[in-house]
């Protein structure tokens, strides 16, 4: 079987969820990779270098500069003449091309699969993680997203693909890019980071949001997080939310604070290495996850915390 994998990049260099989607590709055959962009070339030698990766397609062209799922979509199914199988990260990007290409090629998306279970047959979360699902497909051409947590990430070097250009399908003009508001951060990414810190609403404001969680992140070298209460209170930008509505993460340590442990939030970190919990209620829902509860007021707990780091 062949697989093709869409890469996920910055027109710059290989997101860490590209990573994850190799290793699921693998376990299915021959792996491609796709790198669509604009000045792509650098990001293009480095997928070739990825483990296990037989071929990277490049399409470098304007049209593709800002991965509008429009202009994209057609280019997979182009390719797809030649493979069996496409994949993408289940990550923003991924989660808005791949329902394109699958109703382009009329066939069932499969969505964040967890393990791959025979050429056909893959397990995916449902009811928010707390079910897994086996699914069986009889599609001929398969196009499944990839939950990055699920799968150790291939290693970025060792890798001796080869490079071939594809022609661009161009710009379908059913779309444009108007802008994009990207918040700077000097912490580590949220998907990849080895340590987040993350905050509740419990913690009252965006001023004590920040005023207690961004030291503890600091001192420990983490990325912060959120629930979607406290992003929906305005505490944390959208970008922070973790949980089954934000960003799936599975770091080495999760430090989740005034989070009482929402279903949601819990499909979105459970699969975290280590899970310490900061909250006052002792019979709250976080507890029953975590590995180091502490129970107690956080605004007494955190800045003694901090202090000694």
């Amino acid at each position: 079987m062949k697989t093709l994998v869409w890469v996920e990049h910055d027109n710059q260099s290989v997101k860490d969820a590209t990573l994850s989607t190799v290793t699921a590709a693998a376990k299915l055959g021959d792996v491609h990779l796709l790198v669509a962009g604009k000045g792509v070339s650098g990001v293009a030698e480095a997928a070739a270098k990825i483990e296990g990766v037989g071929k990277v397609h490049v399409a470098d062209d304007a049209a593709y500069e800002h991965f509008l799922a429009e202009n994209v979509a057609p280019l997979i199914v182009q390719l797809m003449g030649d493979h069996d199988a496409v994949l993408f990260p289940a990550t923003t990007t991924g989660k808005n091309v791949a329902p394109r290409v699958a109703a382009a090629l009329d066939v069932m998306q499969i969505s964040d699969i967890l393990s791959v279970e025979g050429a056909d047959t893959f397990t995916r979360p449902i009811y928010a993680g707390n079910a897994i699902a086996t699914v069986q497909t009889s599609d001929k051409k398969l196009v499944l997203t990839v939950r990055g947590t699920a799968f150790d990430k291939a290693a970025t070097t060792g890798g001796s693909g080869t490079v071939e250009a594809v022609a661009a399908a161009g710009d379908t003009g059913l779309s444009t890019f108007a802008g994009a508001e990207i918040a700077a951060s000097e912490r580590p990414e949220l998907t990849s980071a080895k340590i987040i810190v993350s905050g509740g609403r419990a913690l009252g404001s965006s001023e004590q949001f920040h005023a207690l969680i961004d030291p503890l992140a600091d001192k420990l070298g983490a990325a912060v997080g959120a629930s979607r209460a406290a992003v929906d209170a305005g505490y944390a930008p959208n970008d922070y939310q973790v949980g089954q509505t934000g960003k799936i993460v599975a770091p080495m340590v999760y430090v989740a604070v005034g989070i009482s442990g929402a279903i949601q939030h819990l499909a979105g970190m459970k699969d975290s290495k280590t899970i310490v919990a900061i909250n006052k209620d002792e019979d709250a829902p976080i507890f029953q996850v975590a590995d180091i509860g502490l129970v107690g007021d956080l605004f007494t707990l955190v800045p003694e915390l901090t202090e000694k780091l």
